[in-house]
């Protein structure tokens, strides 16, 4: 398996659609950094976000969901609450190739700032927005900006494409459009 490079982003983004909004070279003046890296896809995040809250002593289920723990908001700066988490969606949508398994990773500046990215992979023919899980690790509050860099998708092709795909199992992530919830 090996990392693939900006050329090969480039490619795949211009020619299959792999990235879209593909942005072709890294943008950084006083923003938070985003588009293509050497190795990477820096993303951005929506202003969709839905953060989470006790206000209805809401328990966390994993198995059986409930709205009644967050607040939906659309913002251009978000305030993640002292040791509270977040979810969003990129701003950009995935086709991830067969042969290609994609790694999503949080990016330093909000790492040295207390805030995490959940680590998580993009399987084989996976295809839609990127639901993001942003922890705020300190006992502070905390902003996350819009429409600016928030992670980063590595690419690492395999030698041959897998026997079973994303697709093929109809995964129950596929086609995202908004920020999606936990589902069984």
């Amino acid at each position: 398996m090996s990392i693939m490079p900006d050329s090969w982003i480039r490619e795949m983004a211009l020619t299959n659609g792999m990235i879209e909004p593909f942005v072709e070279q890294q943008k950084k003046e006083g923003v938070i950094s985003y588009g293509l890296s050497s190795y990477g896809y820096d993303a951005r995040v929506s202003n969709q976000f839905k953060i989470f809250t006790n206000v209805d002593s809401a328990i966390v289920d994993p198995k059986n969901f409930s709205e009644a723990g967050f607040v939906s908001r659309e913002v251009d700066v978000c305030v993640i609450p002292p040791n509270s988490f977040a979810l969003a969606r990129t701003v950009e949508h995935f086709r991830v190739p067969r042969d290609v398994l994609v790694i999503c990773l949080g990016k330093s500046t909000y790492a040295r700032c207390g805030l995490i990215v959940n680590v998580t992979p993009l399987e084989p023919e996976w295809e839609g927005y990127v639901t993001l899980e942003i922890s705020n690790t300190t006992p502070l509050p905390a902003k996350v900006y819009a429409h600016e860099g928030l992670c980063q998708f590595l690419f690492l092709k395999g030698e041959t494409p897998c026997e079973t795909s994303y697709a093929d199992r109809a995964g129950k992530y596929m086609h995202q459009r908004g920020v999606t919830l936990p589902k069984l």
